[in-house]
């Protein structure tokens, strides 16, 4: 495909400063993104928001003696418009003499879960943070504006972020990497590009339904404008607001890891109980989503199911409890809580007793515990019975339903115990002793300290795999349901 060709106003024209280079300057001082002399990297896909901060940076360069490099990156997705793509990068930088670097990456699906969308980022990042090292730059200059800082922040509150995502984008990440256009509305990109005679490339994936986050460009944000006419200016101050709360939290989170936690140099860490009970809700998650982030190869943060499940063992767990988690292993000690390493691994310390006592796993809902005595991995949520009921399985040997209106929390895992009754379904609500029902089952008695146990206040809801209790099941009137499911650990494994 041939590039456009670039629209150079006429030099007679008089020069005056535009309205969104007067926008980028002020921010750029007020976030302190870089300072006149350094050296700038700077990201252009050809699109209208990084061609825009191309040409504005350039504009800067010679007042702010601004040293800049232009990267592109040419995935080669879309054939011909991808090469396209670079050929106009590479006319515009030409027309300009500014250094540009062209970079085409393969792109190889790491992650199971990733998107080619993510997939690209990551290749794109990476290299520019390589490039920024190898010819000296201070900055890398992406051109996001308010409308994605818009988009980024209904994404993540429709994935029911907590603050962090709601805080969105950063104008200025750790990593040198600087928004200096965050502030500013895509229209005014485009209108300072239509006032410059400045044409631009358009991406067509990014007109497709496919990616999240072309449907809430294309579908959720125009409707809330129709009602919000400033919907994208009101989303990005928002951030701004958030994300000044966001620092400040993090700036407390991070002292209390310096003053509430130890660590050896086995990458064990230990947070006093009493201390940690005495914080505040708020900063109980944070500090526990903190400790799990250090586990984590990609530095992710753990979502609130996991957090949540670690903050109710603290709470509520006795001594001795524990959670295997993918990150790390939570052990419950005494006045302490145990944070190790490599839990999510094939060498998880086996949940047998301790000290001589037996062990009883909380099990917060929802959440997931791994039972090392039968290998095995029980998973808790709440769920109405139509959507239980839609999900077309019948309760089995690894499935079970209960209504949850007929008993309270907190549930725990635990094995038998002498004195243990029951009411099994099918014997018309009459109790039986546990082991008297291991008995009939023929169950070893050397095995019997193995099978599991679903137990809440009320009793025994389910002999795991085996019997379900009958004052708990699903009947007629039932609304609200515990749905539990179990399955075999190696089944697990990717």
């Amino acid at each position: 495909m041939a590039a456009e060709k670039t629209i150079m106003r006429p030099s007679s024209r008089p020069s005056v400063r535009p309205a969104l280079l007067t926008h980028l300057v002020r921010t750029v001082r007020q976030q302190q993104l870089f300072v006149p002399g350094q050296h700038l990297l700077v990201a252009v896909s050809g699109g209208p928001d990084s061609l825009a901060l191309l040409s504005l940076l350039h504009r800067l360069a010679r007042p702010w003696r601004l040293t800049l490099t232009v990267v592109h990156c040419n995935y080669g997705l879309r054939g011909a418009e991808s090469d396209g793509d670079e050929l106009f990068v590479y006319t515009f930088c030409r027309e300009r003499q500014l250094p540009l670097a062209i970079h085409r990456p393969m792109l190889v699906k790491r992650r199971q879960r990733s998107s080619l969308q993510a997939i690209a980022r990551d290749a794109r990042y990476g290299f520019m943070k390589q490039l920024a090292h190898e010819v000296v730059a201070d900055r890398i200059a992406v051109g996001h504006t308010a409308n994605d800082q818009a988009e980024t922040v209904l994404m993540w509150m429709l994935r029911g972020a907590g603050m962090t995502g709601l805080a969105g984008m950063p104008y200025a990440r750790e990593d040198r990497i600087i928004r200096p256009l965050l502030a500013a509305t895509r229209e005014e990109v485009v209108a300072y590009l239509d006032d410059e005679g400045l044409t631009y490339r358009r991406d067509s994936s990014n007109e497709k339904p496919l990616y999240h986050r072309n449907r809430i460009r294309k579908e959720l944000l125009p409707v809330i404008m129709r009602l919000a006419p400033a919907a994208v200016r009101v989303l990005q101050r928002q951030a701004d607001l958030l994300r000044e709360d966001e620092q400040y939290l993090t700036g407390i989170t991070n002292n209390l890891v310096r003053t509430l936690v130890s660590h050896d140099p086995r990458g064990v860490q230990r947070v006093d109980r009493q201390a940690f009970i005495e914080l505040p809700v708020a900063l109980q998650r944070r500090l526990v989503r903190a400790i799990l982030q250090t586990y984590d190869e990609e530095g992710r943060a753990s979502s609130l199911r996991v957090v949540e499940s670690v903050r109710r063992l603290l709470l509520k767990g006795r001594s001795g409890s524990r959670l295997s988690l993918k990150q790390a292993l939570v052990i419950l000690d005494q006045g302490s809580v145990r944070f190790s390493p490599g839990a999510g691994g094939d060498h998880i310390p086996p949940i047998d007793s301790v000290q001589g006592k037996e062990v009883a796993l909380p099990l917060p809902v929802p959440s997931m515990v791994y039972w090392s005595r039968t290998n095995q991995q029980i998973h808790v949520q709440f769920t109405m019975r139509h959507a239980a009921e839609e999900m077309g399985r019948a309760p089995s040997q690894g499935l079970a339903w209960f209504d949850a209106d007929q008993f309270s929390e907190p549930l725990l895992v635990r094995a038998w115990q002498a004195g243990d009754r029951f009411s099994p379904v099918g014997m018309k609500g009459e109790s039986k002793k546990l082991q008297d029902f291991f008995t009939d089952k023929k169950v070893a008695r050397h095995e019997r300290g193995k099978v599991p146990l679903l137990v809440a206040p009320e009793g025994i809801l389910w002999v795991i795999g085996v019997r379900q209790d009958e004052r708990f099941v699903v009947r007629g009137g039932t609304t609200r349901c515990l749905l539990v499911s179990v399955s075999n650990r190696a089944s697990e494994k990717e």
